[in-house]
């Protein structure tokens, strides 16, 4: 566990200083890189944020909810050395590989653009090892429920990992499937790769897999509410279902990056984009009100219950393990949810898909939901796993608001000047060096991504402080002594009594109807103002 935490912080850096460059490079009046540059820069970021960092630190999650949850010995913990050992052979490799300059295809790595064989090898031996860490999670419930380590069902943030991993599972799966035959093909053992069986596949694989990041940071959301506030879930059958629902529907959801694919169904596009997509939205709609529900009924048995928000005004806004949990939820619902939804809406993205509005909502769910939320646990986590007192307190106090400040910036930034066009994945978004017409955007798109470089430096800032005070700690924090403690809450939660009188009559969590309502506002408002931009573009007034 704590091997794979320190790697996922270490390979968060590698990955925050790339996405420096490529933010201050998007920026016109710095254009830092040269184009090739550029494009390696791109693929080392996307690889290093949304692969190595994410997955190493699930992993920790899983044998976190596992053994440490559950109680128990881990499983063969031999395994899960072999399987920690080649993921970090295969991020090294990746990493090597990839700064030869040899390998710059980015993170979706679509053929017939070809990489190093070592960079499909380096992929495929990561994705083997995070494969072990899953068996390796699997075998651990095995040994809780024989041991009988808990009694009843495991607790929702173990359902929550559960989850994570099944969908890992289907995610490794699906690109063994597409990376094995690359490897193969870039050996020149195959012909050829067919490109469109190479998109579908790989986003069965690339969609998938910020689905495992998903249901893990909502694992920590829950985990966080009961460890700062002993919160308890508003109904756990209906947050058990939301993540069922996750399991049934999310990892489908992928036919939007396929809307202009024309080898791909019109039916089959219908269903992942309409049904299957809003189903699973729908789940993450349940864990965004039950999670602020939760803690809001924990704080209101605990007495504060002036007006609709004494219980959030009351909460432990210096800790960073509450003030990034939340910000995450905030982030990921404001600005990835709604953004996310619109998107999936056909007629929009189709216009919308290749711009750098893509980017700006995956910053928003990915980087301000999962990376924040992974923060927020690993502040409560170093004390325990490694017996050491946080360095620079106040310092961490702040970190998650820098953070999340200029993350939700750069997501805020990205989508506006896609809005307007600017595209992805281009070093010259004006294609002046093509030979043909120069494309000359508004200048608010310029501005845009001027906003989006001091973001992104604000951001960098805020993850560079993480890492700074995370690795610090464990190196030369406090000893906090040799004796074994038990996973705490930072505040005493209330007693069932407490829990009894709370909402009968009325709304039990009026804030969080509230905050609700503004969501279901925010999000109806925007949802038809780019209808709006849509109608424009057709000529229709």
């Amino acid at each position: 566990m704590k091997a794979n935490a320190v790697a996922a912080v270490v390979f968060l850096l590698v990955g925050g200083i790339y996405g420096l460059l490529v933010g201050l490079t998007r920026w016109p009046a710095v254009h830092l890189l040269p184009a090739d540059a550029f494009y390696l820069t791109l693929t080392a970021h996307g690889i290093n944020v949304l692969i190595f960092w994410m997955i190493f630190f699930e992993i920790a999650v899983l044998y976190f909810a596992s053994s440490v949850l559950l109680g128990c010995r881990l499983a063969v913990p031999k395994v899960a050395w072999a399987g920690f050992a080649l993921m970090l052979i295969g991020a090294l490799m990746n990493n090597y590989i990839v700064a030869t300059g040899t390998s710059s295809v980015m993170m979706t790595s679509y053929a017939p653009m070809e990489a190093h064989p070592l960079f499909y090898l380096s992929l495929i031996l990561f994705a083997v090892g995070a494969l072990l860490g899953c068996m390796v999670f699997f075998a651990t419930l095995v040994v809780a429920k024989q041991e009988k380590t808990y009694e009843g069902s495991v607790s929702l943030v173990t359902f929550g990992a559960i989850t994570a991993a099944i969908i890992a599972v289907f995610t490794i799966v699906s690109g063994a499937i597409i990376l094995v035959p690359t490897l193969l093909w870039s050996l020149g053992f195959i012909a050829e790769i067919d490109a469109l069986a190479y998109r579908l596949i790989w986003w069965a694989f690339g969609h998938s897999s910020q689905q495992i990041n998903v249901a893990a940071h909502i694992s920590i959301w829950y985990a966080i509410a009961a460890i700062c506030f002993g919160a308890k879930p508003m109904s756990e059958k209906v947050s058990r279902m939301a993540f069922l629902m996750y399991i049934l529907f999310l990892q489908l959801a992928s036919a939007h990056h396929l809307l202009v694919d024309p080898g791909v169904s019109s039916e089959f596009k219908m269903f992942n984009t309409s049904y299957a997509m809003y189903l699973a939205v729908m789940a993450s709609m349940v864990h965004g009100l039950t999670v602020p529900g939760s803690i809001e009924s924990a704080q209101r048995a605990k007495g504060f219950n002036s007006g609709l928000f004494e219980w959030l005004r009351r909460a432990p806004w210096g800790n960073p393990t509450f003030s990034g949990m939340f910000i995450s939820l905030i982030g990921f619902g404001f600005l990835g949810g709604i953004s996310g939804v619109v998107m999936g809406a056909e007629q929009i993205n189709i216009l919308m898909h290749n711009t750098v509005y893509v980017p700006g909502h995956f910053h928003a769910t990915v980087v301000i939901g999962s990376t924040l939320a992974f923060m927020a646990l690993t502040y409560w986590l170093v004390p325990i796993l490694f017996r050491r007192e946080l360095v620079f307190k106040k310092v961490a106090a702040w970190q998650p608001y820098i953070f999340g400040l200029g993350m939700s910036g750069v997501a805020l930034f990205l989508m506006g000047a896609g809005t307007l066009g600017v595209p992805r994945r281009h070093w010259d978004i004006t294609f002046s060096l093509t030979g043909g017409v120069v494309h000359e955007f508004p200048a608010a798109a310029n501005t845009m991504l001027a906003l989006n470089g001091l973001s992104v430096i604000l951001a960098v800032l805020g993850g560079a402080l993480f890492c700074v005070i995370i690795v610090l700690s464990i190196l030369f924090g406090r000893k906090l002594g040799d004796e074994k403690q038990e996973p705490a809450l930072i505040a005493t939660p209330p007693d069932d009594a407490a829990y009894e009188g709370i909402g009968r009559g009325s709304i039990s969590v009026p804030g969080t109807f509230v905050m609700a309502m503004v969501f279901f506002v925010a999000f109806a408002l925007y949802y038809f103002i780019n209808w709006k931009y849509l109608a424009e573009t057709w000529g229709i007034s």
